[in-house]
């Protein structure tokens, strides 16, 4: 949910240069089953915009109708939305309406935390009543421990009538490219569709530009032992695609010293055979953790030809990986949906 938020903050500030007041709708609290889980936010502009949403949509004109009385007089609200008798997910909403008007700092601060991919974490504080609190609001703690509130008039206050929903966020999700060819394309505009943060690896021999990635964060034009891996983290998934051989080795011989939450090889099983092998005569004390994150061929048995196909194929298994899923059809599957 960390790119959700980040698009959130990211409008904000366009809405903020328009001279525009902005309300934030955070889902706090859920009985029964809904769309999208607590935690889930949007960002409502003056002008009647909205960044993100808090369901699959029947939800949204209601939010926007309650946030009106929040632009007036700056004070927090909680609505609920009643579900069972309207929609098919047969649960109740509680949805925090408060002013967002970060300040400068904030923004800054927000940045400097997504570029060093640290965690942080949110606290909205509020009571299961639909009548206007000043007291409720929204917090965000970074991990230097400073604390900053969604709002300048609001500071939290230790009140035992009033709830809080905490939420852990990670850093965004990271997917490195390692190849610039057409498949790396499709695969780069599918996984920024998610939100994931994309960055292409080509050869300097042959360098491509943003203009070549649409969705892309950056472009690093490098041999293997000029990638940066300080910030290959648990977060962070790597594909492999450079269809040259030489090259694939070179980088997995490089990437060795790092655990990435997923590395994805293109090419057939013995393509992948024949590659680990000769890494292995390069790199025989590798640890079996790191062998453990190597997938190949990279993708899940959709029927996947075409390129855009094979990106959907991808991602689905490292979406999979990353949330320890066992892939069946969701008919299959006993139980809730969500965990």
């Amino acid at each position: 949910m960390t790119h959700e938020f980040k698009k959130i903050v990211e409008n904000y500030i366009k809405t903020r240069e328009k001279g525009l007041k902005s309300v934030l709708a955070t889902v706090v609290k859920l009985d029964g089953s809904s769309y999208r889980r607590p935690g889930v936010r949007m960002l409502i502009s003056e002008d009647g915009q909205m960044t993100g949403a808090v369901s699959g949509g029947c939800v949204e004109k209601e939010v926007l109708r309650q946030a009106q009385s929040v632009f007036s007089d700056s004070v927090p609200k909680m609505m609920t939305y009643d579900g069972r008798y309207r929609l098919g997910c047969e649960g109740i909403l509680y949805i925090l309406l408060e002013p967002f008007s970060v300040d400068d700092n904030f923004i800054t601060a927000f940045k400097s935390n997504l570029k060093s991919r640290a965690p942080f974490t949110i606290k909205s504080y509020f009571a299961l009543s639909e009548n206007n609190t000043a007291s409720m609001g929204s917090v965000i703690q970074f991990k230097n421990d400073s604390i900053l509130p969604f709002s300048a008039r609001f500071a939290p206050k230790i009140d035992p009538k009033k709830e809080v929903f905490e939420q852990e966020m990670s850093p965004a999700f990271k997917l490195i490219i390692i190849g610039a060819e057409h498949d790396a394309v499709q695969l780069c505009i599918t996984a920024a569709q998610l939100g994931w943060e994309v960055t292409i690896v080509s050869s300097p021999k042959d360098p491509k530009t943003i203009v070549n990635f649409p969705g892309a964060e950056e472009i690093l034009n490098v041999i293997p032992e000029e990638l940066p891996t300080s910030k290959i983290d648990e977060e962070t998934a790597i594909i492999l695609m450079n269809h040259n051989y030489a090259l694939d080795l070179k980088f997995l011989t490089f990437l060795k010293d790092t655990l990435p939450a997923y590395i994805g090889l293109l090419g057939p099983s013995r393509r992948r055979e024949k590659l680990l092998n000769e890494f292995m005569e390069y790199c025989p004390e590798v640890s079996f953790d790191f062998f453990d994150r190597v997938h190949g061929p990279s993708g899940l048995n959709i029927g996947a030809e075409t390129p855009q196909e094979i990106a959907v194929s991808i991602v689905s298994e490292i979406l999979a990986t990353i949330r320890k899923q066992d892939p069946i059809a969701l008919k299959d599957k006993s139980g809730a949906i969500h965990t």
